[in-house]
């Protein structure tokens, strides 16, 4: 297949860019390196402009006929979302409805949505499936609820068919050192502690410690990027065999602590790191947890790197490859 990745040169772009380029499929990358990196697109030809630029999107779409659009080029900061909304709004909503007129005119049918947790806000309870009720309560988590509810009015009215894959936590790098994690600001919690690990950040936080949970510090489901991205192909095989549209929630299924990740992070990399206790962040929910039963039933997905240590693993393989001097 020819397979247009838009946001291609980020985190999980270009570990998906690998994949369907291993899979010997002809993959072109769109990203305006705003995020992204040039030589994180290790395959395949990188097109530096913007999905909301017409004329770039035009040519394009004259030159290549594609079979699938995959969109990765959303901005993720929650907290800048709810500091500059424009920001927002404008890039993960306008620019991705420029996107998707796009397809419609050049008759592009199929069409994978990353998608995120933060659209069902505080959980009402765990883990969270399909059905728990979608009530965001940030810019970002909002403005990726309305793409979803922009691409059901688009399959209802143009037939064009979109599958939204919502992440929990994504984590790790890629297992051949090629690719890994390197937001700026980097705001995950695997890269930070890692970070600390190796000396390029003098500690680590823990936002609470008095939590409902066994330790007493927040849970999160990490997912490993490869197999985020398997799950990608999954939905764009099974999106062209039943012509159908979907939505799904990705994660491991299980929860693990921060302290547990920082506990593990020591094992794994043998540094010892400064751990300091703070309070409290509004907003953060004790627990959350994704049921990916949907996913591995209908996608037949099964994560092959779902345990922890084995994501940090490879996440500090990547810390110690890249950014060691």
């Amino acid at each position: 297949m020819k397979i247009l990745v838009v946001g291609g040169a980020g985190y999980i772009g270009s570990h998906m860019v690998k994949q369907l380029a291993l899979s010997n499929n002809e993959v072109i990358t769109l990203d305006n390196l705003s995020c992204g990196y040039k030589d994180a697109v290790k395959y395949g030809e990188l097109v530096i402009g913007d999905l909301g630029d017409n004329n770039v999107l035009n040519q394009l779409f004259n030159q290549h006929k594609f079979d699938a659009v995959m969109h990765f080029a959303a901005f993720i900061e929650v907290g800048e979302s709810v500091i500059n909304p424009g920001k927002y709004y404008h890039n993960n909503v306008c620019n991705t409805q420029v996107l998707l007129d796009a397809m419609v005119k050049y008759d592009i049918k199929h069409f994978i949505f990353s998608s995120t947790a933060a659209i069902f806000g505080e959980p009402q309870y765990t883990p969270i499936n399909e059905a728990h009720p979608q009530n965001p309560i940030n810019p970002y988590g909002r403005t990726k609820l309305m793409v979803e509810h922009m691409l059901e009015d688009y399959d209802t009215a143009y037939g064009l068919k979109s599958t939204c894959l919502r992440y929990f936590n994504a984590a790790g790098a890629d297992p051949d050192g090629e690719l890994g994690e390197r937001h700026n600001p980097e705001s995950h919690l695997v890269p930070l502690i890692l970070q600390a690990a190796s000396g390029r950040r003098a500690d680590i936080k823990i936002f609470g410690q008095d939590y409902p949970t066994e330790d007493g510090t927040c849970v999160r489901d990490y997912v490993h990027i490869n197999d985020l991205c398997e799950a990608h192909s999954l939905a764009l095989a099974k999106m062209q065999k039943t012509g159908s549209s979907a939505r799904y929630n990705l994660g491991n299924g299980k929860g693990f602590s921060v302290q547990q990740v920082i506990d593990t992070s020591k094992k794994v990399s043998g540094k010892d790191f400064n751990v300091v206790i703070t309070d409290r962040r509004a907003g953060d929910p004790a627990v959350l947890v994704a049921d990916s039963t949907l996913a591995r039933d209908e996608l037949n997905w099964s994560p092959k790197f779902d345990q922890l240590e084995t994501i940090i693993e490879t996440a500090w393989q990547w810390e110690m490859n890249f950014f060691a001097q």
